[in-house]
């Protein structure tokens, strides 16, 4: 519990999956923020490192392989019912295709297509530092 905010704190952590240009977006097919749009990844696991719960999340979520990259941010956004604390790892695949277990959709999303989907508030918050990284790769 969060005594500051008077809120539970979940963390977890979310893949920014990256290739050729293009990240990786699923949409959520469960709970209170059912359809909207996200990185995958989940909660971290007591014991777990931040990176080993993305590497068990990806392989639970969509039966893919990632190796995870560069620490890309750490968002706090505060929810109406809890507070949540969300690293966001830079990802690729290493094996595998995605296979959507959780998902109701997904998809790979090019730099002029990142506003086409309804993203959920916290991970909206991430996509200035995404359109950075990919106006910056395109240019070199």
């Amino acid at each position: 519990m969060d005594v500051k905010r008077g809120m539970k704190t979940i963390n977890v952590v979310a893949a920014v999956i990256r290739d050729s240009g293009r990240v990786f977006a699923t949409q959520r097919g469960y709970g209170e923020n059912k359809d909207g749009w996200e990185f995958p990844g989940g909660k971290i696991e007591p014991g777990e490192t931040p990176q080993q719960a993305l590497v068990r999340e990806i392989e639970e979520e969509l039966d893919t392989r990632i190796k995870v990259g560069e620490l890309l941010t750490v968002i706090e956004y505060d929810y109406p019912a809890f507070h949540l604390s969300m690293q966001c790892f830079w990802c690729r695949i290493v094996e595998g295709t995605p296979v959507l277990k959780e998902h109701e959709a997904a998809r790979w999303l090019r730099l002029e297509e990142l506003d086409s989907v309804d993203w959920l508030p916290a991970d909206r918050a991430i996509l200035p530092l995404i359109r950075d990284k990919l106006i910056s790769e395109a240019i070199t």
